[in-house]
């Protein structure tokens, strides 16, 4: 796979806002813009209330109320895998994605796998407070046969491609729900080995501790509302 360009572009830093809520699946644009060394404005957004910190109301940027949205220079940008690829494009000299055809469609592939078959048809529904438990249970019974593919895929690797890329940022990211759901990531020893290597790369690690103290941060607000 091809990592940079031949006669590389300028890279356009253009202002950009992230609208976030703590260890979310925004996390992982947060921890792409640490691996580039960007800067980017970051905007909270309560998940139970739907305001930002300030007061202001996230219906009015996007009606699904969901983050992440990327606002570059007034133009939003909705969908995490979209902002994802978005933010390696802009930031090419970082090299957080392929830039041949194949590795780019090896990236979405895996962008893919992990916001379908982990994110949303694993870990949302057992997230969800409101979720029945037949549904729960449904999808709980999914976690084995994916997470052992994962497995395999990662026996042996240290990223999910050549280099770590924006797919590590996700995946890791999605991972972490493991520790508040009743999936058992230790049954899977590369995943695990993954996980616990990628927790100690410094923009990981710092993106991470940050989300922590503001999810924490986070509950306090809704156990004294």
């Amino acid at each position: 796979m091809r990592w940079t360009h031949a006669g590389a572009r300028p890279t356009f830093l253009a202002m950009m806002k992230l609208y976030f809520s703590p260890l979310a699946c925004s996390l992982a644009t947060r921890i792409s813009f640490y691996e580039a060394g960007a800067n980017a404005e970051f905007v909270e957004v309560d998940p139970k209330t739907k305001k930002t910190l300030d007061g202001r109301d996230f219906l009015s940027v996007t009606s699904l109320g969901l983050v992440p949205v990327l606002d570059v220079e007034g133009d939003l940008l909705l969908e995490n895998a979209a902002i994802l690829q978005h933010v390696a494009e802009r930031l090419p000299e970082a090299q957080l994605a392929p830039t041949d055809l194949l590795g780019r469609a090896r990236l979405q592939q895996w962008l893919c796998f992990i916001g379908t078959e982990l994110h949303k048809g694993l870990f949302t529904p057992l997230l969800d407070k409101k979720a029945p438990q037949d549904a729960k249970a449904y999808a709980l019974s999914k976690a084995d046969a994916r997470l052992t593919w994962l497995d395999e895929k990662l026996a042996g690797r240290e990223f999910l491609l050549d280099r770590f890329s924006v797919a590590d940022a996700y995946l890791f990211t999605i991972l972490n729900w493991t520790f508040v759901t009743p999936v058992e990531l230790k049954k899977f020893p590369a995943i695990f080995e993954y996980y616990t290597r990628l927790s100690k790369r410094p923009s990981i690690a710092r993106a991470f501790a940050e989300e922590r103290e503001l999810y924490a941060k986070e509950l306090a607000r809704h156990a004294a509302a």
